[in-house]
């Protein structure tokens, strides 16, 4: 898989690039997952925001609600929402569409042909499954963050002032950045997941559902352990709006 995913990382830049299939597969793995990933991101968002408003008027200091909240949707909850999505709509897609052309021999026969596999069919549908993760984030944080402001305000009766200007004293522009860079990796992640379980079928029909299976659970883990990673270099790299 490893391997697989530096092949697919140089063949991106070589010619001929697959652009109708790279904007086939753009269109069908966003259209399968932003009407999930907007339902997604309203109780995301409303969770965080009620559970931090309710600790925050504990310890008396309610009134930074708003930058815990937003913070929490845009650096965690809205690339991880994202990326789950898009793994279980259209990385099983792309894995049982892969495999099943495996299983029926098509991708050995174009090998036999001279075609790379890789830059023909992978390499469209990884950057497709990267640039949706990118765009949809976006997405999700203003979304997360709309829910959050609504529970907040008209649930928890916040101060609408108060909320924003937290956030405007904490958040900054890093933040945003490493909110998309984290949707750039789990979107390259999960398309080469689901490509390599893809082509590695067994046992025919039933082999593809098996590796479908595989594919979304083994993205799932690789997306925990990478966004721990990514959240700990960051918050020791990137100091704290004004420390």
């Amino acid at each position: 898989m490893f391997a697989l995913g530096l092949d697919v990382a140089v063949l991106m830049f070589r010619r001929p690039f697959q652009f109708r299939e790279f904007v086939q597969q753009f269109w069908f793995i966003a259209s399968v997952s932003i009407t999930p990933a907007i339902l997604v991101s309203i109780p995301f968002g409303a969770v965080i925001s009620l559970q931090l408003g309710t600790l925050t008027a504990q310890i008396g200091a309610k009134s930074f609600n708003g930058a815990a909240s937003v913070l929490a949707v845009v650096q965690q909850a809205s690339p991880i929402v994202t990326t789950l999505v898009i793994a279980g709509a259209g990385g099983s897609a792309i894995c049982a569409d892969l495999g099943s052309r495996t299983i029926r021999e098509e991708i050995a026969a174009m090998e036999v042909l001279g075609v790379s596999p890789v830059q023909r069919l992978i390499v469209p549908r990884v950057l497709a499954a990267v640039l949706t993760a990118m765009l949809l984030n976006g997405l999700v944080s203003v979304v997360g963050v709309a829910g959050g402001y609504f529970f907040n305000v008209i649930v928890q009766d916040g101060t609408p002032g108060a909320y924003l200007a937290s956030f405007n004293a904490l958040a900054q522009l890093p933040d945003l950045w490493v909110s998309t860079f984290k949707a750039l990796i789990f979107g390259f992640l999960a398309g080469v997941v689901a490509a390599y379980r893809g082509l590695n079928p067994r046992g025919g029909s039933k082999g593809v559902g098996d590796v479908v299976n595989q594919s979304v659970v083994i993205t799932f883990l690789l997306l925990f352990f990478v966004n721990t990673v990514i959240t700990a270099l960051y918050l020791q790299l990137v100091p704290a709006k004004g420390t």
